[in-house]
């Protein structure tokens, strides 16, 4: 929990340093539940489903969620199938990052409010500063 929440709050000091965006920030273990989360002031009341999504979505299918986006263009059959099996949860945008460590999943980050590339960027920079691999897609 506690390294949870030095990811949060990593990723809220750096997208400050980035002038993004307010951001909602979701962190999920390897078993897709929540387990860190902070909306900031000015945010929507959906983002926090949105960044669950992102990460949701990247650990059901084992795969960043650019990886999910790229998928969705070529295969949205597929997606929309993963979506409806997931219960409308998975969001296939860039923004959710596997948390590796030692080659090992053991959650995900999903990041919203910005454009998803630097959603992304600033996961990743959490993810790397937390001393894990970051697996975007």
């Amino acid at each position: 929990m506690q390294t949870a929440q030095s990811i949060v709050s990593f990723a809220l000091d750096w997208r400050k340093k980035q002038n993004m965006q307010p951001l909602t920030v979701a962190v999920l273990d390897s078993g897709g539940f929540l387990i860190a989360l902070a909306r900031e002031d000015g945010m929507s009341n959906l983002r926090p489903e949105i960044a669950q999504g992102k990460a949701r979505g990247a650990v059901a299918m084992g795969l960043g969620s650019r990886a999910l986006f790229e998928r969705a263009q070529a295969q949205p059959f597929f997606i929309q199938s993963m979506n409806t099996l997931a219960a409308g949860s998975l969001v296939p945008v860039p923004g959710g990052v596997l948390i590796k460590a030692d080659g090992t999943l053991v959650g995900a980050v999903g990041i919203t409010g910005d454009t998803s590339d630097n959603d992304e960027a600033c996961a990743i920079a959490a993810i790397e500063a937390a001393g894990f691999t970051a697996d975007g897609g």
